[in-house]
This record gives C-alpha cells, structure tokens and sequence, in this order.
C-alpha cells in the first residue's frame, strides 16, 4: 500500500508541475524563429563592448593583445522556470558566436519529465539565448589562440558527450561548471539559480579576464 501511495503521489506532483509549466512557459520558437536568432547572433555578440566608449587606436590595439583574440561568455537568462546558463564562445574580431548549452529536447513535458528521470538533451542555442533583453548575469574570460582551441574543442566534446539532462544531477549549471573546470577556474556548487551560479563564478575568480591553461 505504501508503494502505491508513494506513485499515486508522485504522479499527482507531476501532473501540478505539468499544469503549472503549461500555464507559464513560453512557447518555443519555430525553426524558421531559431534559424533567424542565430543568424541574428552576429549583431549581438558584441553587445557587451558595443556601448562602450572606443579607446584609441594604439590603446585598442594594446588592449585586445592583453585580452586575447578568443573569448568564453558564460551567461545566464530568464525562462519559465529556474532560468538557464549556457555559454557564448568566438573570436573578438569576429561577429558571429557560437552557442552551447544543455537543455532538455522538447518543450514543457520533457522539461517535467526530467525532474524525475533523464530525458533527450539538446546541447546548442536554445530559445533566448541570442536575446540581450533576457540576460540577467555574464561572466567573459578571454584566451590567446592555443588556448582557445583546446577549451573550444573540449566545448564540443562535452556537447557530443551529453545526451541527457536531468534537473538535479546532468542540468545547464552542471554542464557550463565543466567548462569553467577545464579552464582551471574556481567552480561554485553547482545546484542553484543560473544567475547566481554565473555571479558566483566571477566573484570566486576576482572578476579576472584572462586564462592561459597549462602545459598539456
């Protein structure tokens, strides 16, 4: 009788949870939507610096030779839900910005789903990620080319390597903390709000701006 009651009540929870998700989530885009934010991506993957005042022309030059010419964004946004963390990844002279992320494949069932077992997982853009107006924390660290072509390949591994995701245990938090690990930077624990998880990351690390990675 107890093992009953204990399924009837789980699948009470999930059917409230269900109703809840399906009475706030916002619908995915189509494909045709999608397609048309990532070619967007190119006007705003230089959102950050776009604002800024321009320093001159020798000053860029010095200024970029310290950054590095690669970047990592590890950012976070709002969702129906908990929100989502995910990185942005490219090169500085360049518009374009690659994506990745981990989120369950589908919309609000899936999502459900996974609070109680490992569903399919989608690992590139995902709805908002391109939208400045749903960022809510970013942290930018910025690599020389070697370097960047080791985090960026290890980026890719990781995408092909996931595919599941379960809200405690394979979630967005999780897999952009990877990321952050193989970068040698101090991780915070990784079961709390994306927002936080990106804050907390940047102020583990004193806000620093450059990697370099050590020797294979």
């Amino acid at each position: 009788m107890t093992k009953k009651a204990d399924r009837s009540g789980s699948c009470i929870l999930a059917g409230f949870a269900l109703a809840a998700m399906l009475s706030c989530t916002t619908p995915s885009a189509s494909a045709h939507e999608a397609n048309k934010r990532v070619a967007d991506a190119n006007a705003l993957a230089t959102a950050d610096t776009a604002s800024r005042p321009q320093p001159q022309a020798a000053r860029r030059s010095v200024a970029r030779a310290e950054k590095g010419p690669y970047y990592v964004d590890f950012r976070a946004r709002t969702a129906a839900s908990w929100g989502h963390a995910f990185v942005w990844y490219g090169k500085t002279s360049e518009k374009a910005v690659e994506v990745a992320g981990l989120t369950p494949a589908g919309d609000t069932l899936a999502y459900v789903l996974g609070h109680i077992t490992f569903v399919p997982s989608e690992t590139g853009a995902s709805y908002g990620d391109l939208d400045p107006e749903y960022l809510t924390a970013n942290y930018r660290i910025y690599l020389n080319e070697a370097d960047a072509k080791r985090v960026f390949a290890y980026i890719k591994e990781l995408q092909a390597s996931s595919p599941v995701w379960n809200a405690e245990t394979m979630n967005c938090t999780g897999f952009i903390g990877d990321i952050a690990e193989f970068m040698g930077l101090k991780v915070p624990h990784r079961w709390q709000r994306p927002e936080n998880f990106v804050n907390s990351l940047k102020q583990m690390n004193g806000g620093r701006q450059m990697v370099r990675l050590s020797a294979e």
